[in-house]
């Protein structure tokens, strides 16, 4: 189901889902996001179109973690479609709000390209707890499938714990990992790349120690591997993601920020959409900071990450 493209092409990795395997992601999705969806659909349940409907709007908005420019956005875009094409029903404002979100949303939707760098070296960040590790394992093996030699690199020296999860899924996988028991982490990335250059791999995937943006050392130290990892191959990395977990709302955008100035993200995964997150934070984050949503996870199977598609999301945030 992932919508893996090399280069520029037009052309899919893998064929399309099922339709049994895109009902069950829709599903997931859907479920995950039912905090927010739940109170969007009572808005509009034997509502009047009135001030008084705006108000509860603006407050789901503010509730879902939308962020205040986000929310105004959609409110004032929704007061002028109202009142433009004469709307009279609820269906026809849901309609439109539907609308606006997919606008609002849309430019954060962007394939991971693949082939575009031999190898093609992509650095993962995020805090402790995002899923990070985890994040890494699936999207190996996606690749993996996608006919892909994958290279991990476990640089997170400061937790031992990732680099077994790491050499778990690698010796699961059949996927090498360059590793250390202790050690300097831009060290194992640069050996990382330059492995990665002569075993002829087609992605260098690195691992980085998870760390709060407030950590400024440990910041700085995220600066030092990406010149490290630049040394060992030009132009690289490739990729920078940061992972953040769907749950901690306006945290998740104040890390988007830090990590986005400190790094100049090119992408974003938002995991851990299982039913308590609140998924207005996408919405915060296209409108202080679009760093594009490459994939979004909704549970632990490693089928529950899928790329971010706009309008798959509005639909199960509108319920």
């Amino acid at each position: 189901m992932f919508s893996f493209f090399k280069k520029s092409s037009p052309v899919t990795a893998e064929p399309p889902a099922s339709p049994v395997e895109k009902k069950s992601w829709l599903t997931k999705l859907k479920s995950g996001l039912s905090r927010t969806s739940s109170g969007m659909t009572a808005l509009f349940t034997g509502a009047k179109i009135d001030d008084a409907l705006y108000e509860e709007l603006e407050s789901a908005l503010l509730m879902a973690d939308a962020g205040v420019d986000a929310t105004q956005f959609v409110l004032n875009g929704l007061r002028k479609k109202v009142k433009d094409e004469n709307l009279t029903d609820t269906t026809s404002v849901k309609n439109a709000l539907r609308n606006l979100l997919l606008d609002l949303l849309s430019p954060l939707e962007k394939p991971l390209q693949l082939g575009t760098a031999q190898p093609l070296v992509i650095m993962v960040a995020g805090v402790n707890g995002a899923g990070k590790t985890t994040t890494i394992g699936k999207l190996a093996k996606h690749l993996q499938t996608h006919g892909q030699k994958v290279l991990l690199a476990a640089g997170d020296t400061f937790r031992a714990a990732a680099r077994e999860q790491l050499a778990t899924w690698g010796e699961r996988n059949g996927i090498a990992v360059i590793s250390q028991i202790s050690g300097d982490p831009a060290a194992i990335a640069f050996d990382a790349v330059q492995a990665g250059v002569a075993r002829g791999m087609d992605v260098v995937m690195i691992d980085t120690a998870g760390r709060l943006p407030t950590q400024l050392h440990l910041m700085d130290e995220l600066k030092k591997i990406k010149r490290v990892i630049s040394k060992g191959l030009a132009n690289a990395p490739h990729e920078i993601l940061l992972v953040i977990d769907g749950n901690t709302g306006q945290n998740a955008l104040a890390q988007v920020k830090a990590f986005d100035d400190a790094l100049t993200l090119t992408g974003l995964v938002v995991t851990k959409l299982d039913g308590t997150a609140k998924g207005g934070v996408l919405a915060a984050i296209v409108k202080n900071r679009p760093v594009p949503v490459y994939f979004i996870g909704v549970g632990e199977a490693i089928d529950d990450l899928q790329p971010f598609i706009a309008a798959e999301f509005v639909d199960a945030l509108l319920g």
